[in-house]
Order: structure tokens, then sequence, then C-alpha cells
């Protein structure tokens, strides 16, 4: 398929026996840029250098563990998602809030913050589940800058959080002659997906690799939430174009429509991003969930049985 310059081109929800094949065309004009040109290609990124991957905490086709509400899950990006869901028991962070049970089918939102939660609809991530485990990603809130909605981190913790499921958030960036995308996600998220992404889109599109670095919104040459083209997997994921301005994110207006990309997007490296992400994103293993057991019960079974043996 061939695009045109004045599409304005968005990635819809897609079943997991189709998704995500393509981009979908919508009509619209050229696009703005609030920090630049669409795109900053041939340099070295925004807060990067240039280079291949950097080792992470995973990598394509590994099977770390996370966990959540007591529990050790493993994932995986090559699972399919599903299982039953939990709550999240007293004690622990968010307690009483579901967690589990998302799909890869579901893992595709739309450039809303607060897309891609399955059954629901709506900007922010105030209050949600974790239907996919991981947290959201999180903005630090420029002063008079953008809706109440876009900014969590009371809730959440900050970027930089430990605590959060598959580490603290990381940026990873691909850029072409034409455009420089960046992928923002927890530690090992980001790892695995910049892997895929190597493994698939290489082979057919000409870009350069950027080594991930830690994301810190709050220093303004990092990605904005205004440059985001797509979120994912409960809004755990997000893609990001350099110099896209899209001004409808920043307001509360639940109806306002995305501005068009700027006309000169490497759609084709876009396109291969996008689906990459789609089917490559880890997910937790249905399988995989087991209940995690303390170390202080470890100790003491040890000590059990060693009193036995004697």
């Amino acid at each position: 398929m061939k695009f045109r310059n004045d599409q304005l081109f968005y990635i819809s929800r897609r079943s997991a026996d189709s998704a995500p094949k393509r981009l979908l065309p919508r009509k619209g004009g050229g696009g703005g840029g609030g920090h630049g040109s669409g795109g900053r290609g041939g340099g070295e990124g925004r807060g990067g250098s240039s280079g291949s991957a950097a080792k992470g905490s995973s990598s394509f086709g590994t099977s770390p563990s996370i966990k959540l509400g007591g529990k050790t899950l493993e994932t995986s990006p090559s699972s399919a998602g599903g299982g039953a869901k939990s709550v999240i028991p007293a004690g622990q962070p968010f307690s009483g809030r579901e967690f589990g049970g998302g799909m890869r089918a579901q893992v595709y939102g739309s450039s809303t913050y607060g897309s891609g939660y399955p059954g629901i609809s709506g900007r922010g991530v105030q209050g949600r589940g974790f239907p996919f485990v991981f947290y959201p990603v999180v903005f630090a809130p420029p002063i008079g800058v953008g809706g109440s909605y876009l900014y969590s981190e009371d809730e959440y913790g900050k970027a930089d959080n430990t605590s959060r499921p598959g580490g603290p958030l990381f940026q990873a960036s691909f850029s072409s002659p034409n455009s420089t995308f960046y992928i923002i996600a927890d530690n090992i998220t980001v790892s695995s997906l910049q892997s895929a992404v190597n493994n698939s889109c290489l082979k057919t599109n000409a870009f350069t690799v950027f080594a991930p670095l830690p994301y810190d919104s709050s220093n303004t040459p990092y990605p904005r939430p205004e440059e985001a083209i797509q979120y994912y997997r409960a809004s755990s994921v997000v893609l990001t174009l350099d110099g896209y301005n899209n001004t409808a994110a920043l307001g509360d207006n639940q109806s306002a429509l995305p501005l068009p990309l700027p006309p000169n997007v490497d759609i084709n490296l876009l396109a291969c991003v996008n689906r990459t992400i789609g089917t490559s994103v880890p997910l937790v293993s249905a399988a995989g969930m087991h209940n995690a057991i303390p170390s202080s019960f470890l100790l003491l079974f040890f000590v059990a049985s060693i009193r036995l043996a004697l």
C-alpha cells in the first residue's frame, strides 16, 4: 500500500490474527513541530548516543519475571497473555485493584494517554487496574502545560521508580533520515523491544539505533506527551515521534482529534516499529503466574529441614 503525504496515519486496535499488519490512513493535513522539525535523522537523538543497542536487563526471546500483588509473573515477547484476573491483596501497593488477564489482541490503544485498557475508554490512568500487570508510563508536569489527566507521578511514582514492574522507565530511539521514533516503557520491555525492532526492521529499513537511556520527561530534551503517536498495553508503552506537536493531547477535551503527523514522516519505519511492538511487546504468560514465596518462609523451611535431618 502506498501512502500520500496529505494523509494522517493512526494505529487502530486489531485482532491478534491480523494485528498489526499496517497503519490505517485517515484524511488530514501536515503536522506541526513543537520541538523542531519532524525527526532528527542522522544525529545523536535526544538524550542518547548513537551506536548499537546497549545491554539491558532483558533481551528478545527471554522470559524475565516481574512482581505485582505478592505474585511472581513470567513475561515473554511470544506470550499471548490472558489467564485469570487477580486482586491485589491488602498490605500491597494498590490493594484492591485487579491485575492480569490482558491478551495480545488487546494491546493496541490510540494516541490518547489512558488508551489500551481492555473495555475502558477515556483519558487518563487514575485509579485503574493493571490488565497487563505493568504500570502506565508517567510524565512529569511542566508548569502550566497540559491537562491534569496526563500527570500521574503522585499515584504511580516517578519514572525512576524501582518498584515499577519491569523496572524504571527507559527510552530507546530509532532514527532514519526523516524521522526519529522513541519507545518508552519499563526497562525490561524497552530492552526486549529494541532487540525485536532490530531483528524485524533492519532488514527492510535504514535507520540508526541508539542506546537505551533512563527516561525523564522533566528534562526538556526528552520526549513529551504531545509527541505520542500510539499507546500500547494499557498505556504502559508509548511510541513517540520527535517533532510531532499534537496540541490536542494537552487539553481535557475527550472528543479532540489528534493532529496530523508531519507529511515527511518515515511511514515505512513507523509501520514496522508499530507492527513489531504489537507482536512482540512482552506480556505475562497465563501459565507462568505463580505465588511468590517470601524469603522468610524459605529460611524457616530450610531450618526445619535441617532439624528433621538431625
